[in-house]
């Protein structure tokens, strides 16, 4: 029975949680997630993970913040004056804010902080600074 190793083209169905169990996304009620290793498009953890299992096996990983989305760093908040803020909006903690760079690039962003004159927007990855835990199913190894 061949296994999933480095480079594999692979569908898996996946179910990630907080390491207090709050499920954060998943992939049971759409098409599983279908990836090839090796190129990146996946975090490091996840993919280890994969490595060495069998179609049709179902396992269980805890990926440490260090092999997922990292540390949250400092350096990614930013104090942003409310007058730069488009007048339609009322920003509050947690919103989801999108920054156009001049390049017309895009960057999610989360209000972290609303103050009186200005807000602190945080640029981490929403899952900055957590362990994860995945489900792992694998469908197909192509």
């Amino acid at each position: 029975m061949s296994k999933v190793k480095a480079n594999d083209m692979v569908r898996v169905h996946y179910t990630g949680k907080l390491t207090n169990g709050e499920v954060f996304d998943s992939s049971l009620e759409r098409e599983p997630l279908e990836v090839k290793l090796g190129e990146g498009s996946l975090i490091p953890g996840f993919e280890k993970g994969l490595v060495d299992m069998s179609v049709n096996e179902k396992k269980t990983i805890t990926i440490p913040k260090e092999e997922a989305y990292g540390e949250i760093r400092k350096e990614l908040f930013q104090s942003v004056p409310k007058t730069e803020l488009p007048e339609n909006i009322e920003p509050s903690v947690g919103m989801g804010l999108v920054a156009r760079g001049q390049d017309g690039s895009e960057r999610q962003l989360r209000v972290a902080e609303v103050n009186e004159d200005s807000i602190v927007v945080d640029a981490n990855h929403p899952l900055a600074g957590q362990d994860l835990v995945f489900d792992l199913e694998v469908v197909e190894i192509k």
